[in-house]
């Protein structure tokens, strides 16, 4: 059979498309796997802290980068896994969690993931960092609907934190409502 030369031109760009989206798709998965194992304690318990913020004083790991709480979560347990995980690692710890500058201990806790390794928690909250928090101290994450619910920095008493009106909002950039 003999396809119009204009049908063919379209079948070669869908499958140049497709290959470009394969490849894309590998770097994406390769460029996240760091950020998941930057997440894990280097030795013992992933560290826990509380700092300052735009939003006031906050959780964060121990580079310094914000925790996060998903509002799917049920009964400690992580709803967050494949490319969710990817956008929003988990903190995975080897052991149980150290509290450090103004995290309390005793809201310290791990959750077993679907994949077999822990997860710190805190208050029952399974914790997550965020790909777009690059540096210390942002939380581009606030606030940003994705995945299926609400992503919240915690307070030190473990309760998500609510964005005030003169906090700027993340989401205009794709990250709110857009299916991630």
């Amino acid at each position: 059979m003999h396809l119009p030369k204009h049908l063919l031109v379209g079948v070669t760009v869908v499958m140049a498309m497709a290959a470009t989206t394969a490849v894309a798709l590998g770097a994406t998965h390769s460029t996240t796997g760091p950020t998941v194992r930057a997440t894990h304690a280097a030795s013992g318990g992933a560290k826990v802290a509380v700092a300052n913020s735009g939003l006031g004083r906050i959780l964060v790991d121990g580079r310094g980068h914000t925790l996060y709480l998903f509002a799917k979560d049920k009964r400690g347990r992580s709803s967050c896994a494949g490319q969710c995980a990817g956008f929003w690692p988990p903190l995975i710890t080897s052991g149980k969690p150290r509290a450090a500058a103004g995290a309390k201990a005793s809201l310290l806790g791990t959750t077993r993931r679907a994949d077999g390794r822990l997860q710190a928690t805190y208050n029952h909250h399974p914790l997550y960092t965020f790909v777009k928090d690059t540096s210390k101290g942002q939380t581009n994450g606030e606030g940003v609907s994705a995945f299926g619910a609400e992503w919240d920095a915690l307070s030190a008493a473990g309760a998500q934190v609510e964005k005030t009106s003169n906090t700027t909002d993340p989401s205009p950039g794709g990250y709110g409502g857009n299916g991630y």
